[in-house]
C-alpha cells in the first residue's frame, strides 16, 4: 500500500447461516480446514447461508473520514468487525497500517463485575498499551470519561451513556491511526458528543483516519469526505457524500421505510467556544424578521456571532435543512467550502435561499460554525424552525435551488456563491 493509505479492503466477503445448528457445524468444518491447511473458502453458499458482505472494496487514507450508511442489517457492523479482526473474511483481504481503535458494540470487552478503573487497565492492555503507559494516561482517561465517583463502581451499574464515555475515553487514550465508530455517539449526551467530535478533530490533525457508521445523516454530511452505502451486503455507492445520501434516501423511500435519526432538541451553546453563536433569525426579501414564509419565497438565515479566539481567522458555516420526516435537503461539508474569512470581533453570517424545498408545514434548520481544516466544532445550534404557508399555486413540493448566495455583513470578501450540484 502507499504510505497514505491506512486501510485497504479488496473483495471482502463474509457469509453467515440463518440456522443455529448448521452455523455451528459449518464453524467446525471451517476450523478443521484451517487446522489441516485446506482452503475451505468457496464462492458458493451452503444450505441456509447468506452473504452478509459480498465483494466489498475500498481505501481509507490519512486524515479521511469515511461514512458508512445503510439500513439495519445491511452489513455495516459486520464490516467493522472484519476490520477489527473479531471475525475473519471468507474471501478477500484486508490491510491496515498503524494502531487501530474501535467502538463497535456498546460495552463490548467490558467485564460487568469489575469496576470502571479495572476495565480501563484490561481494555487498554488489549489495545496495546503497556502498564506503564496506562498508568501515565489513567488520569486522562478518567477525566475524559467524566464518571466521577462511579469510576470505582462495577460497570454493570453504569448507564449506556456512561459505558460509551468509558469506552471512548479508552479508545482516545491509545491515540489510534484508525478509529472505527458504530453509532456510539448517538448514546451519549450532546456535550459529550461535542467533546468526542473535537477529540476526533485533533486526531485528524495528526493524520488519523475514521470509519463512521451512523443513521444520523447530519453527522455523516458534516464530517465525512466520502460515503459508502451498503445494501444487502453489497456496495451500492462509494464516493460523494451528498450523492450517496440521496441514493440511500431514494431507496429507503421506495421501500416505504425510514430509519430514525437522533435529533435531540437543544438551545445550549456547544463546542469549543472559540467562535460563539449569539443569535439567529430568518429574514424575508424586505429584510424583515419572520418565522414563516410562503412556498417559493426567498428567505435568509442570519447568524450573529462573537469571535472569542483571535487566532481563528476563517470559519465554515455548516447548514442542514430538514423537514418533519427528517429528510436532509441540503448539507454542506465542514471541509469543503462555505468558508468565511477575516472574521470580525462581532459580525453576521448570512445564507440566502432563493427558494426552499417544501413537503411539510415547516422546515428545521441545524447549523454550526466549524474549523475548516479539522472540523472542530466552535458552536452548534439545532432545531431552528421555519413555518411554511402553502398555496394551490405552488403545491406541496419545490426543488432545491442549485446555488446558495451567502454573504457576511461588513465582510465583502466573505461573499461567495457555492453550487451544491
Amino acid at each position: 500500500m502507499s504510505s497514505d493509505v491506512l486501510v485497504r479492503a479488496e473483495g471482502v466477503s463474509k457469509k453467515f447461516s440463518r440456522n443455529l445448528m448448521k452455523s455451528l457445524w459449518y464453524g467446525v468444518q471451517d476450523t478443521l480446514d484451517d487446522l489441516v491447511g485446506r482452503d475451505g473458502t468457496t464462492d458458493k453458499l451452503r444450505p441456509s447461508e447468506f452473504w452478509a458482505l459480498d465483494n466489498v472494496s475500498f481505501d481509507l487514507r490519512r486524515g479521511e473520514c469515511l461514512g458508512l450508511i445503510g439500513r439495519n442489517g445491511a452489513g455495516k457492523t459486520t464490516l467493522l468487525k472484519l476490520l477489527n479482526g473479531l471475525i475473519k473474511p471468507d474471501n478477500g483481504r484486508i490491510e491496515i497500517t498503524g494502531r487501530l481503535g474501535a467502538l463497535i458494540a456498546l460495552g463490548a470487552g467490558f467485564n460487568p463485575i469489575l469496576s470502571g478503573r479495572e476495565n480501563i487497565y484490561i481494555n487498554a492492555s488489549i489495545l496495546g498499551l503497556s502498564r506503564r503507559e496506562i498508568n501515565e494516561k489513567i488520569n486522562y482517561i478518567i477525566d475524559f470519561a467524566d464518571l466521577g465517583e462511579f469510576i470505582d463502581a462495577p460497570v454493570q451499574s453504569y448507564s449506556s451513556g456512561m459505558v460509551v464515555r468509558l469506552g471512548f475515553a479508552v479508545a482516545a487514550a491509545i491515540d489510534p491511526d484508525v478509529l472505527l465508530l458504530d453509532e456510539v455517539l448517538a448514546v451519549g449526551d450532546e456535550r459529550f458528543q461535542i467533546k468526542c467530535l473535537n477529540t476526533l478533530a485533533e486526531f485528524r490533525r495528526r493524520g488519523a483516519g475514521f470509519i463512521f457508521v451512523s443513521h444520523n445523516m447530519r453527522m455523516i454530511t458534516r464530517y465525512c469526505e466520502k460515503v459508502m452505502y451498503i445494501r444487502h451486503g453489497q456496495v451500492q455507492y462509494f464516493g460523494d457524500v451528498a450523492t450517496g445520501i440521496a441514493r440511500y434516501y431514494k431507496d429507503m423511500h421506495a421501500s416505504g421505510s425510514a430509519d430514525e435519526a437522533d435529533i435531540p432538541d437543544s438551545t445550549d451553546t456547544l463546542g469549543s467556544g472559540k467562535v460563539k453563536i449569539l443569535s439567529s433569525q430568518f429574514l424575508n426579501s424586505r429584510d424583515e424578521i419572520v418565522s414563516e414564509i410562503g412556498v417559493g419565497e426567498p428567505v435568509s438565515l442570519v447568524v450573529q456571532y462573537e469571535l472569542r479566539d483571535v487566532d481563528v481567522k476563517r470559519a465554515v458555516l455548516d447548514v442542514v435543512v430538514e423537514d418533519a420526516q427528517e429528510v436532509v435537503y441540503q448539507g454542506t461539508n465542514a471541509l469543503a467550502g462555505m468558508a468565511f474569512e477575516n472574521l470580525l470581533d462581532h459580525g453576521e453570517l448570512r445564507v440566502r435561499f432563493a427558494c426552499l424545498p417544501v413537503n411539510m408545514d415547516y422546515l428545521i434548520f441545524n447549523f454550526a460554525l466549524l474549523d475548516q481544516a479539522t472540523g472542530e466544532v466552535h458552536d452548534w445550534k439545532r432545531n431552528l424552525r421555519l413555518n411554511v404557508r402553502r398555496s394551490p399555486k405552488h403545491g406541496g413540493r419545490l426543488v432545491m435551488p442549485t446555488t446558495w448566495e451567502m454573504n457576511a455583513v461588513e465582510q465583502p470578501k466573505a461573499r461567495l456563491l457555492v453550487s451544491n450540484e
